[in-house]
């Protein structure tokens, strides 16, 4: 673990995962920095020795990167040449490679449960960059679920009708959650692992209208019929190989978190 920690760590598309991933990794030891296409607007936040300007479209910034820093990698890896371009830019000494995903990898009517033998969709190039660099470069793949938290509230999602109250399955995981993943990934998996990143329990839209009309005093639309059933996640590999205790297992509780920490004018 120390000698991991001896390298630069660079959160390449510091955005919403970022924003908790830097100061997590600060405060484990880890030496750190983010990158965005706008760093000195998106990245206020961040000490402004560690922002980095970097755009895959742009080889020149790719010279920013510390050529043997491991990489967390938050944005799609697209277009792919490019991507590869890149990375054989960097010492062949190079750190790890952890590259974040979407279980949307997977096919929407899976009639099983999901896991990481689940054969994933081929035709999504986003998907084939993942695997491709998962095989050849052995990053470390995390397939997330719907993530939420500050900032990004399910309620909020569910009062603007961006969600419809139906049987369909939904997997979320809190972003604080994600970041402590994302650490523990770069410390514990194996070269070319891939994992499915849920708070491991799959509930449907309606159960959550239920809760939040009871709960939070919300309306509750009338149950409509689910363009597809959705999938349902399992996390097996995630507690067992990567170890992760999780910060958030009870979405309401959560949820009432969220809700009790906005400003007035947001509610």
């Amino acid at each position: 673990m120390t000698d991991l920690r001896s390298r630069p760590l660079v959160i390449l598309g510091a955005g919403y995962t970022g924003k908790f991933l830097y100061p997590l990794a600060k405060a484990h030891g880890w030496h750190t920095y983010a990158t965005s296409r706008t760093p000195t607007s998106h990245l206020a936040h961040i000490v402004k020795n560690e922002r980095l300007f970097f755009d895959l479209a742009q080889s020149e910034s790719w010279k920013q990167i510390p050529t043997d820093a491991h990489l967390i990698w938050c944005f799609p890896a697209l277009p792919q040449e490019a991507a590869a371009n890149f990375l054989n830019t960097l010492s062949p000494n190079r750190g790890r490679l952890v590259m974040l995903g979407s279980t949307s990898a997977y096919e929407p009517e899976h009639p099983a449960f999901v896991d990481e033998h689940t054969s994933v969709d081929s035709s999504l190039p986003r998907v084939q960059s993942e695997e491709y660099f998962r095989q050849n470069y052995g990053a470390v793949v995390l397939r997330l679920a719907g993530l939420y938290g500050p900032g990004r509230h399910v309620l909020d999602w569910m009062r603007k009708g961006k969600v419809q109250n139906t049987r369909k399955y939904v997997n979320l995981i809190h972003i604080e959650d994600v970041a402590m993943i994302c650490l523990a990934a770069l410390e514990k998996a194996q070269d070319g692992e891939n994992f499915v990143v849920s708070d491991g329990i799959p509930r449907q839209w309606s159960e959550i209208f239920s809760v939040a009309t009871k709960r939070w005093d919300m309306r509750c639309p009338s149950l409509s019929q689910p363009k597809n059933p959705g999938k349902r996640l399992t996390i097996k590999k995630l507690t067992t190989t990567l170890q992760h205790t999780f910060l958030y297992p009870d979405l309401y509780e959560a949820l009432d978190q969220i809700e009790k920490s906005k400003m007035p004018s947001e509610k």
